[in-house]
């Protein structure tokens, strides 16, 4: 049994205190389980969140392999069981979220997914469409949306984070974890690495814009998060302890955006560098996993925010000078009139410049302090990469310097949150 101090246990009850406020905080997962096998307890595991009718266990043919075909056996001794395999690696999209949803049979009451990132965000647009329950068992510990709220949805080949709904039961057996591709626990890792430099980039934007900011995300990793950083070497060697530290953090992670109620603690600057090369890599690259992409990505940004940091003089910016033909003649017609209206939510004009820089000039040292303490290096986090196997520069993604450094320039323009990307890009 999970310790009275886990805050898993604690949110699973609804006895978390918000650091800030006091308030008891709760999770709409009902039983969330890790362990290191959960060998025979998938019907008692399912039956705990309260489902009940047929079940649809969505996978792929690898997720199949390595539990699906478990899963879904072992649910037909008490459940009616939809089986549906999607082909080799899907797709999160708007043709193939409308597609499973007319597979998905009319009486069917819960959907199951087993798989991982992908997977579980098909199965969340698919039980949100359906208004159902969502219940997930982890194949790989590649990346931290399990327990989040959100789904990431590719529309005309631009990601959006869409706001889904948290699965009532996530379930993570250790062993299954540990068996996944090198790649992929390399990749769990990666989208792990990058907490300090989104803590930092939301905290600027707190100090500097007032925008919302929350400790809660942060006090939740406290514990678990530096045991998976100082063990990162044990990870692809079949540790089922360093696993288990891994898989803690993912949930945790993901129960923090889902507390705040979007990605934020979790994704900013970093994250818009791998969204700029998802939606700009060549077809003749091999697309790299996400989680890689987040791992060099975070050394960028922590590389730009150690920079600005380490500079006793306040920075001093001007208005953006970025124009709408400039995005449209960067990306194309069709990202740029997305990017665009993201853009120009958090644009500079002459009045925003000037108040960021009185802000600057009477509390930077306050501000230098506040977000140093939550910053990272990028020395700091190539070495936990490196203990792991991980990739850490863009040739290791088969990306040019030249399409990384455009994605360095060019990727703060395609979202709305501001980061230190457009604090060094409007820097005068």
């Amino acid at each position: 049994m999970p310790a009275v101090s886990d805050p898993i246990a604690r949110l699973l009850a609804g006895t978390y205190p918000d650091p800030e406020t006091g308030e008891l905080l709760a999770c709409e997962s009902r039983v969330v389980a890790i362990e290191d096998s959960l060998v025979g307890r998938e019907i008692e595991l399912v039956a705990a969140t309260g489902v009940a009718g047929k079940l649809a266990v969505i996978g792929d043919p690898d997720t199949y392999v390595a539990l699906g075909d478990r899963v879904a056996a072992a649910l037909e001794a008490r459940f009616a069981v939809q089986r549906i395999e999607l082909p080799r690696h899907p797709h999160c999209d708007r043709t193939t979220i409308d597609k499973l949803i007319a597979t998905l049979e009319p009486d069917v009451a819960a959907v199951v997914a087993v798989g991982s990132g992908t997977i579980n965000d098909l199965s969340k647009m698919v039980a949100l469409a359906r208004d159902i329950p969502q219940l997930v068992f982890g194949t790989a510990p590649s990346m931290n949306g399990y327990t989040s709220v959100s789904a990431s949805v590719s529309e005309a080949g631009f990601k959006r984070s869409v706001r889904a709904r948290t699965p009532v039961g996530v379930f993570l057996d250790l062993g299954v974890l540990a068996a996944a591709p090198a790649r992929l626990i390399r990749a769990g890792l990666g989208d792990s690495v990058c907490r300090p430099t989104a803590q930092a980039d939301w905290l600027m934007a707190h100090l500097l814009r007032d925008r919302p900011y929350r400790a809660v995300p942060f006090e939740l990793l406290a514990a678990d998060e530096p045991t998976l950083f100082s063990n990162a070497a044990a990870l692809v060697g079949g540790d089922l302890a360093a696993m288990r530290s891994l898989a803690r953090t993912l949930v945790l992670s993901g129960f923090g955006m889902t507390l705040v109620g979007g990605s934020f603690p979790a994704s900013q600057g970093e994250h818009m560098i791998s969204h700029y090369l998802e939606m700009m890599r060549p077809a003749h690259i091999p697309e790299p996993l996400h989680g890689e992409q987040i791992a060099v990505a975070t050394i960028a940004v922590a590389r730009i925010q150690a920079e600005l940091l380490a500079r006793a003089e306040p920075p001093y910016v001007q208005p953006t000078a970025i124009s709408r033909d400039s995005v449209v003649a960067h990306f194309g017609p069709a990202f740029g009139d997305a990017a665009w209206p993201e853009l120009s939510a958090k644009a500079l004009d002459r009045a925003a410049a000037d108040a960021i820089n009185a802000r600057l000039a009477a509390h930077w040292p306050e501000f230098r302090s506040r977000l140093a303490a939550v910053a990272t290096t990028p020395d700091r986090v190539a070495a936990i990469l490196n203990a792991a196997g991980a990739p850490t520069t863009p040739i290791e993604l088969g990306y040019p310097d030249a399409l990384f450094d455009a994605a360095i320039a060019h990727a703060r323009e395609i979202r709305d949150r501001y980061t230190f990307l457009d604090l060094a890009g409007d820097r005068v």
